[in-house]
């Protein structure tokens, strides 16, 4: 470890995946230490996992990371959004985490935006139309569903809520990340008493939202961590509002993360309303706003297309006419969550390696679709794309994106900014700075500019004609198949 010329903070990104633990120093931003560890999900119909898992996932983490955990000054936690965890009496879990790519509520989604007033009315209310990644939609899935585990609920948390929780024996969570649940009232910034009314949940089972740079708590006495007796707790955040600290970003940039799931978000000073549905209101984890929307199926369900197809995930080809929908885990932007994937266009002469390519055009198409709806009107619309994300390093990732958008497109050296972003929470609730200043003295967006090229206007329309006329089979339930 080289000598550090600040003091250690420690970032934590909870994924979907594993956890990942950076050590950092905040004066400068090198990453002095890392680990990471990884947790499961379930397959089939639902998306689930065991907090407790997380949890050991985070302590090996930072083992990994030696000393230099020990010796950190403060600590914060990003995670997974929407994700719901239901606690008992003892804080242990009712049942695993329903996380956000579980879209068994669907139906629910549906009732709850029509008993509510409609998509304007919930816009208005929360920011957001509630799809099934909702943390609210669950809630009510699983009183339908599971009753009996409702009535053995005596706290209900989101993932970096949960593992906070765990850090400091608190229940806290950050504006951010709650304004992901649906039960948030981005007008007031305060729970919605009706929604939790309508849907039968006692606001005392939530936690209390702390304000941006507030220290949530110390890390209590546990045998599990190498932390320091009195290490500081930053709020944290959801997983999307720590890259936007990680990036130091400012208004009117856009963003576009490659992962699991694939987004656009760029922050706004304005609070966002999107009455279709497309863009989710959420708040930034400073005090200012983060319209984002959110596709269900990008690296992993193209990866899928290669394995299937027997090729490397780079070995795409140019020259298709066919149009792949790889929307293997239905779809959320478009709002089609029973959705499977869709291939047309097959021609004898059909390579594997074009296959392929429609696939990534397919998810880039998605993505590309909701870019300027999350831009204030005033954006520089021929401003580089910031790429990040697991597959932002990826060639065939980068080249779809120039491609399709016809913008030029920035690859920021820095990784895992999820976890930078909450290393630069933890570094704030130290010097008393703004995260996001932080983040930008560490110059985590630098990195390499590639040129735009011309969009590719007609795989655009093309992409679209098919997804119009496809929509009757997209939009029909698995029971009436």
């Amino acid at each position: 470890m080289s000598a550090a010329e600040g003091p250690l903070v420690v970032g934590v990104d909870t994924s979907t995946q594993s956890t990942k633990a950076l050590v950092v120093d905040a004066a400068t931003g090198e990453v002095v230490a890392s680990g990471q560890a990884p947790h499961t999900v379930s397959s089939g119909a639902g998306r689930e996992s065991d907090p407790r898992q997380w949890w050991e996932a985070l302590c090996e983490a930072l083992h990994q990371c030696g000393d230099a955990a020990h010796e950190a000054a403060a600590v914060s936690v990003g995670g997974q959004q929407h994700g719901l965890i239901t606690l008992d009496a003892q804080g242990d879990p009712v049942r695993p985490a329903l996380l956000w790519n579980d879209v068994r509520s669907a139906p629910q989604a549906r009732r709850l935006v029509d008993e509510l007033g409609g998509p304007k009315a919930w816009a208005e209310r929360t920011g957001s139309v509630p799809g099934p990644s909702f943390t609210v939609t669950k809630w009510a899935w699983l009183a339908e569903n599971e009753p009996e585990a409702i009535r053995a609920t005596a706290a209900v948390r989101l993932p970096h809520d949960y593992l906070t929780g765990r850090l400091t024996g608190l229940g806290t969570t950050d504006r951010g990340d709650a304004s992901g649940t649906g039960w948030w009232a981005s007008g007031t910034e305060t729970y919605d008493e009706e929604v939790l009314r309508h849907v039968g949940l006692d606001p005392a089972l939530l936690p209390r939202v702390v304000r941006p740079g507030e220290v949530v708590g110390t890390v209590r006495d546990s045998g599990d961590l190498p932390f320091s007796k009195g290490t500081l707790v930053a709020p944290g955040t959801g997983d999307n509002a720590a890259a936007a600290l990680g990036l130091g970003l400012r208004p009117g940039t856009a963003v576009l993360s490659l992962g699991t799931s694939g987004t656009v978000y760029a922050v706004s000073t304005h609070r966002p309303t999107d009455p279709t549905g497309t863009v989710a209101g959420f708040a930034d984890a400073r005090g200012d706003w983060l319209p984002l929307a959110c596709t269900l199926n990008c690296t992993l369900a193209v990866d899928r297309v290669a394995t299937l197809l027997g090729i490397d995930r780079q070995a795409v080809e140019p020259g298709t006419s066919v149009t792949l929908l790889p929307y293997l885990d239905g779809e959320r932007t478009p709002d089609l969550p029973h959705a499977s994937g869709l291939l047309h266009g097959l021609r004898h002469d059909t390579t594997p390696g074009q296959l392929l390519q429609a696939a990534y055009d397919g998810a880039v198409h998605s993505l590309l679709g909701a870019l300027d709806l999350v831009l204030d009107a005033d954006a520089d619309r021929s401003a580089p794309i910031l790429l990040i994300g697991g597959g932002a390093r990826g060639t065939a990732w980068q080249e779809t994106v120039r491609r399709l958008s016809g913008r030029p497109v920035q690859v920021p050296e820095a990784k895992e900014l999820v976890a930078l972003g909450a290393a630069a929470q933890a570094a704030g609730v130290l010097t008393g700075e703004d995260p996001a200043a932080v983040a930008r003295r560490w110059d985590t967006a630098r990195g390499p500019v590639l040129d735009a090229v011309e969009r590719d206007e007609a795989a655009l329309a093309r992409i679209a004609g098919v997804l119009s006329d496809a929509a009757p089979l997209l939009e029909r339930r698995p029971d009436q198949r």
